[in-house]
This record gives structure tokens, sequence and C-alpha cells, in this order.
């Protein structure tokens, strides 16, 4: 299980889904007995004590109005495809709930900085795009090959890395059945190696929680 802050407030906490079931009943005994209401995202858990728990439903994994049909459905294993992607960077694989059964990792040279009496700044940008262009397009050719021959049995695609990087990937024209597919959330991940994308199939399938601690009350 892992925490850190979350924007807006509160603080994100990933929790594998076999281990969702005994969260929630720790919730309960810290805060006391929560209501359960239905959301887009998933459940929303709110305790008497004014502490609250949003937890987010993996990729793929269906709207449930209970905890333990919630539980239940985390659980189920599903094909993911993942998308990595970092400028010359990207890792792409196809993992059957736990295990990453398909995987490519591709990194190609972008310069980061001029060397003494090199190129002009202008020059050396210009230069540096077109190696961030030329490495995202073949990115894109990756995820051809490993992923849109999967689109059909895929149950969500999940993405890590820079948004930008991995928008540009996915704006291919040949990866427009991948988009319907592609999840809200977003790994933050470091530049992709193969190590990264095995450690990005539990992110990817966990289940997200976002806790908020009861306000506090107001001197009159």
């Amino acid at each position: 299980m892992t925490s850190r802050p979350a924007a807006g407030g509160g603080r994100w906490v990933e929790v594998d889904p076999a281990r969702v079931g005994r969260w929630v009943e720790g919730f309960a005994d810290r805060h006391g007995p929560p209501t359960t209401t239905p959301q887009e995202y998933g459940l929303l858990l709110a305790a008497p004590d004014g502490s609250t728990a949003e937890l987010y439903a993996p990729p793929g994994s269906p709207a449930s109005v209970d905890v333990a049909g919630f539980v239940t459905s985390a659980m189920v294993p599903r094909r993911i495809g993942l998308l990595l992607a970092r400028k010359g960077a990207v890792a792409v694989g196809v993992a059957e709930g736990a295990d990453l059964v398909v995987s490519k990792v591709d990194r190609q040279y972008v310069q980061g900085r001029t060397a003494a009496g090199g190129w002009s700044q202008q020059r050396f940008a210009r230069r540096r795009d077109n190696q961030a262009k030329a490495a995202l397009g073949d990115a894109a050719e990756l995820a051809v090959r490993l992923l849109l021959p999967e689109a059909a049995a895929l149950a969500a695609v999940v993405c890590g890395g820079d948004r930008r990087s991995v928008d540009t990937v996915l704006a291919d024209r040949r990866l427009a059945p991948l988009v319907p597919l592609r999840a809200e959330r977003l790994l933050d991940v470091p530049e992709p190696r193969h190590a990264v994308l095995v450690g990005a199939v539990g992110a990817a399938r966990a289940v997200w929680i976002r806790l908020r601690d009861p306000a506090p009350e107001r001197a009159d």
C-alpha cells in the first residue's frame, strides 16, 4: 500500500484489490461505521466523525452499489494495456491480472543540453524537438504492434509518464480504437524501463482511495 498527498486536499492511498475489504473494515474501526453511496468513480464512504474515503474502481471494473460487490469486481483478473511514455522513452505492455504477459521497452536519444560553444539556442531547440518527435513516432509504432491487435480483448488501457507525450502517441490515427479504452488515471512513473513497466501493473490494477479527514471545528 502506498500513500501520497492529493491535490485539493486529503491523500491518495493505493490498495491491492485483495486487501480492500480489510482496508474498509479498518476504516470503520477507526472512524465509525460509514454510509456507502455509489458514485460514477466507485463508492463514497462517509464516516460518523466526518472522515470520507472515495474508492475509485480499477480501470475496466463495472459499477457497484456496495462494498462487497466493489471488492468482488475489483479482484476479477482483467486484460489491460499499458502505455508509459516520457519523451525519448516508452514502455508498452499487456497485463493479464497481475502478470505482465507482453512487453517492449524502447529508448531513443533526446539531447538534454547544449555543449559549450555548440549550437545556438534556437538551433538546439529545433534539433531537440525533432528528436523528441521521432521518439514519439517510434512509440506509436510500438503501440500499433503490441496494443492494437489486443484492442478487442482489453478491458482498459492505462497510461503513465508525461501526459503530453502520451497524448501525442495516442493521437496517431491508427490507435483510434484504443482511445475509448483509455483510463482516466495517469500513473506517475519515472523514465520507462522494464522494471518500471512491471511495477506499473500493480498501480494500474490498484484501488485508488482518496482519504479526507474531518474539517476542523471553527471557534466562535
